[in-house]
């Protein structure tokens, strides 16, 4: 079981190895919690009552230490941690179950994709049901020895020619990525989340004077630079700062590269006989003017590439809609795009001004005092439901072909689903292990209506 105060990007490999996932900050939406959530693996995250020593690898409840090398249980569904090694059964899934399924499938309209960034999640988000992909976070493929590094050096590069030269390294590893997702899914479709974290999440940290030694002497230059660059990066709030299409507006090539690897892997596939539907999702828009600025970047590229490989690549392009102005405004972002998708862990976040990392420390407080009945994390809550019934509105008013969904971790709770069937939503997007209960919950809100 892997301990820590919270999970980053660049723990996905040590994520990937655990069986359970334990921190002492975050909350239902946090990184710990949605890539755990993913890959079907137990986590329980914002324990706060645990204080974790890494250096020598135990962490205290009260009084009492607990080393590396001990036994601890976790139910992910409660949220508890067990001392020792509790006894356990595998689920199974019997001829009743997917009767109900089946049933569910025959009532319901909405439609119910899967959150998935690697083949093997997308496999079993189809095994049980999923009808396409509608977040694939790219953040996570850049994550290994090989790619961070071209990632470092872009951020580290002092022209555009070597910060260009950098990224587009990333592009064959990319293109393999897409294609590999595209492939598995055709011919449903892949809605691709273009990279949305801060910069800062590819340096190490300012105190871990090793790593950038060793990233100095990797990329011959000092480390004094580094420390400097880290330094620059530096941000009070990363999650309101320099992120999503921000960066890309910044740093062009990103764009570039990334759609081009998507493009190049639609184009192989298309030669094979199988029919990608590739959607390309700009994050965190809050203005036409940014959602305008990575359209033309993609149509540029669209057109150098269908003109290189001389055929007429199909795709869709849109936005994930993460703050409250891009709901207020979701007209005229409808007016440019071909779909919507609302990222309700963010959206949830911005509309309360409430940290959903570490939110977790108070929320508890909230509900024991009846300030909520439930995390919003949780439940889509009234204001935020509201912002997106008036996205939902503007958004039909003024493109009556515009497809509307839920990518958050909202989209496979059952209370959220039922909203998003009363609005009127296309579909709902959910990790792979909550697809069988999203399908029921779309067939329980027709049978409500």
């Amino acid at each position: 079981i892997l301990v820590r105060e919270e999970t980053s990007p660049e723990d996905i490999h040590g994520m990937h190895a655990a069986e359970g996932i334990l921190t002492s900050r975050g909350g239902m939406t946090s990184h710990a919690a949605v890539v755990a959530r993913g890959m079907g693996t137990p986590c329980v995250s914002g324990v706060s009552s645990i204080r974790i020593n890494l250096e020598e690898k135990y962490f205290t409840v009260g009084e009492k230490n607990y080393k590396e090398g001990e036994f601890i249980t976790l139910d992910g569904s409660k949220g508890q941690v067990i001392l020792g090694e509790a006894p356990m059964i595998k689920p199974e899934l019997n001829s009743d179950f997917i009767k109900i399924i089946n049933w569910s499938d025959e009532y319901r309209k909405l439609k119910v994709r899967t959150n998935a960034e690697t083949p093997a999640d997308a496999k079993i988000a189809c095994e049980f049901g999923a009808e396409g992909i509608g977040l694939c976070r790219t953040e996570h493929m850049f994550f290994n020895k090989q790619r961070i590094r071209s990632v470092q050096k872009m951020i580290l590069s002092s022209s555009n020619i070597d910060r260009k030269n950098a990224i587009m390294e990333l592009l064959p590893y990319q293109k393999n990525d897409f294609y590999k997702m595209l492939k598995a899914i055709s011919p449903n479709p892949v809605t691709i989340r273009l990279l949305d974290p801060p910069l800062h999440e590819f340096l190490p940290s300012q105190k871990n004077i090793k790593l950038i030694n060793s990233l100095a002497k990797n990329m011959s230059i000092s480390s004094k630079e580094i420390t400097n660059r880290i330094i620059d990066l530096f941000e009070i709030n990363p999650m309101l700062g320099h992120r999503g299409c921000r960066l890309a507006v910044s740093f062009p090539e990103i764009t570039e590269m990334q759609v081009e690897a998507i493009f190049t892997a639609c184009a192989k596939l298309i030669k094979e006989g199988v029919n990608p539907k590739p959607e390309i999702m700009i994050p965190l828009v809050s203005t036409v003017g940014e959602f305008e600025n990575q359209k033309l970047a993609v149509e540029t590229i669209a057109k150098k590439l269908n003109e290189k490989f001389k055929i007429k690549l199909k795709y869709k392009l849109g936005t994930m809609i993460e703050l409250p102005r891009a709901c207020l405004i979701a007209n005229k972002i409808a007016a440019k795009a071909d779909f919507l998708s609302f990222g309700t862990n963010d959206l949830t976040q911005t509309t309360f001004g409430i940290s959903r990392d570490d939110s977790g420390k108070f929320l508890n407080d909230y509900i024991e005092n009846k300030i909520f009945d439930i995390d919003p994390f949780v439940s889509i809550d009234e204001g935020v439901g509201d912002l997106i019934e008036i996205a939902t509105l503007k958004g039909r008013k003024q493109n009556k072909k515009i497809k509307l969904g839920i990518c958050g971790e909202h989209g496979g709770d059952p209370k959220s689903i039922n909203f998003c069937s009363k609005t009127g939503l296309n579909y709902v997007s959910c990790s792979p292990y909550r697809v069988p209960v999203a399908r029921l919950a779309a067939a329980q809100a027709e049978i409500k209506k």
